[in-house]
């Protein structure tokens, strides 16, 4: 009987409920976040732990077998290389910075190769774009992180991307970060094992489980301010980066005039709002400055700047570089990364 449970098992979703033991290997590249492999594997201990039997299990494997050098500066023993993973249920892979450089070919290549071995694959914030080279999301809803949506969304015309916190498409199921993806565990774990246990591992972690993937990645850039028009005002400018909004517009939005406005942001942040507008979009520029290869002209246009002259003194006078110099900085930086 347990031989045709586990055959049965093999052509159903992993997020049905099931007492089998669940099988996950997690995939991590170098640059992830410890806290996105936490935020996988940690939901997993603890249900275990609660329900008091091994509902899950899991191994971290590697694209070369060695351990993984993570963002803090902490190496995560692996398993080993890929092949490793053969034999679990799902595969769920985590990546974040500088992905296009850690995926290599023979790492897409693979894992093409071993996709259709497992019953499920995930992603988790950079993971989808893994998953999307290897061609294995084509066809599918998912997220990524926010950051990178629009340029997700434009290299693969074929996935529907969206930016929910976290996606289940068929067998297919990826999450925009860390949080996300602890949310996406909870589900699993409620699904699997019944809400009651999600409700007992979130209540350990002291963490206000509000596991529906639909809501958007970022409710508020300030969801905590004292003020919640300050949170809501810079929710409206981080929509609108490339073509910035009229402060006169964004008063309107909150149903106050310019003046008070102005000192809604004195108050919360200690500067005006055209300033705090002007950061968003700095900011923007330096992320796409150092994680994406696109040429400094478009850099400027999308955070906002209609000319490079324009564009390079507000980036200079902010971070003390040109965005030029900032350039070179990075990709000196991307091929020491690579000699260690």
């Amino acid at each position: 009987m347990a031989i045709y449970e586990k055959n049965m098992a093999k052509h159903e979703s992993i997020f049905n409920p099931s007492r089998l033991p669940l099988e996950i290997a997690v995939l991590v590249l170098p640059r992830a976040s410890i806290l996105e492999v936490a935020s996988v594997l940690d939901p997993l201990r603890n249900a275990n732990r609660q329900l008091g039997r091994e509902a899950f299990r899991w191994r971290i494997v590697s694209p070369d077998g060695a351990p993984v050098p993570l963002t803090c500066g902490i190496e995560l023993p692996s398993l080993g290389g890929l092949a490793a993973a053969d034999g679990a249920d799902a595969l769920i892979v985590i990546s974040g910075y500088g992905q296009a450089e850690v995926a290599t070919r023979a790492l897409i290549a693979g894992l093409r190769r071993i996709a259709g071995r497992f019953r499920a694959l995930g992603g988790v914030d950079a993971g989808p774009w893994v998953l999307a080279r290897a061609g294995l999301l084509e066809g599918h809803r998912a997220t990524v992180h926010w950051e990178d949506l629009e340029d997700f969304a434009s290299a693969f015309p074929g996935i529907d991307v969206v930016a929910d916190r976290y996606v289940i498409s068929g067998n297919r199921f990826t999450a925009g970060g860390a949080v996300p993806a602890a949310d996406m565990m909870l589900h699993l774990i409620g699904a699997r094992c019944g809400a009651g246990v999600a409700g007992q591992v979130a209540d350990s972690f002291l963490y206000d489980a509000r596991a529906d993937g639909s809501r958007p990645q970022r409710p508020g850039l300030l969801p905590g301010a004292r003020d919640p028009r300050l949170s809501e005002a810079l929710t409206l400018m981080g929509q609108a980066l490339e073509d910035p909004v009229p402060l006169e517009r964004i008063a309107r939005s909150l149903g106050v005039g310019v003046r008070r406005l102005e000192q809604v942001f004195r108050d919360g942040l200690g500067q005006g709002p055209a300033a705090a507008y002007l950061e968003l979009r700095l900011q923007l520029a330096r992320r796409m400055m150092a994680d994406t290869a696109h040429p400094l002209q478009e850099i400027a246009l999308r955070s906002g700047f209609t000319d490079r002259t324009s564009f390079s003194r507000a980036y200079r006078r902010r971070f003390g570089m040109s965005p030029r110099q900032a350039r070179a900085a990075t990709v000196g930086d991307k091929k020491s990364d690579n000699k260690r």
